[in-house]
């Protein structure tokens, strides 16, 4: 019981202090710009969470304002800008393509979780499909081919690219989200019992392990 709760709220403690961090720096950057409201800036980072309420309404007025036509125009230009400049053109377009590729809602990233062979034959992990291989890389390795992100753990936003036969993975029935808590907990939270979920009579497309 302890140890969750007290990793929940290291957590939430580090964010609220990233959030503030980040107000922090807004209204320092605002003062060089208007110096009479350095008195009111330093009464505003008084109160603690303030630029997590910040952060939140800021964000949920860039949706609105990017829903509309004038918002649309305006986002279109801005690319262009960043677009224009050399360094950061080159990070930005690949974070922008990075991003929509993983939450879009089209997309496939991310939607399948499979077994794998790694880091050896005999051993095996829960991989997620992010695609299939594309361009020269695909035509060295033929058809058949998929993409796939091997997570470490328990920290699951670093990891492993490997591009595998499609024969050599174990589709899994589980979801994503059960995947993932099955890779942050090292297998101690297993998913779903599957045979509750498969009426009696049925049988199950799992396919065995080789």
């Amino acid at each position: 019981m302890w140890l969750p709760l007290t990793i929940t709220v290291w957590v939430l403690h580090s964010l609220l202090g990233v959030l503030d961090g980040i107000f922090g720096s807004v209204l320092s950057a605002s003062q060089a710009v208007l110096p009479e409201a350095a008195r009111a800036s330093l009464e505003l980072l008084r109160f603690p969470g303030l630029g997590v309420v910040v952060m939140i309404c800021a964000l949920l007025l860039t949706g609105v304002f990017a829903t509309n036509m004038f918002g649309q125009w305006w986002l279109r230009q801005g690319n262009r800008l960043l677009n224009r400049i050399p360094i950061v053109k080159s990070v930005y377009n690949s974070v922008k393509q990075v991003s929509d590729t993983l939450f879009s809602s089209s997309g496939q990233a991310f939607r399948e979780a499979v077994l794998v062979q790694y880091p050896r034959p005999g051993a095996w992990t829960i991989a997620f499909v992010t695609g299939r291989p594309s361009g020269e890389v695909a035509q060295h390795l033929g058809q058949g081919h998929i993409s796939v992100y091997v997570p470490t753990t328990p920290n699951p936003t670093s990891g492993f690219f490997l591009m595998l036969p499609r024969a050599d993975v174990v589709p899994l029935r589980i979801g994503v989200d059960e995947a993932l808590k099955y890779v942050i907990s090292m297998g101690v939270v297993g998913p779903a019992d599957l045979a509750r979920r498969v009426p009696s009579g049925e049988p199950s497309s799992r396919p065995s392990l080789p």
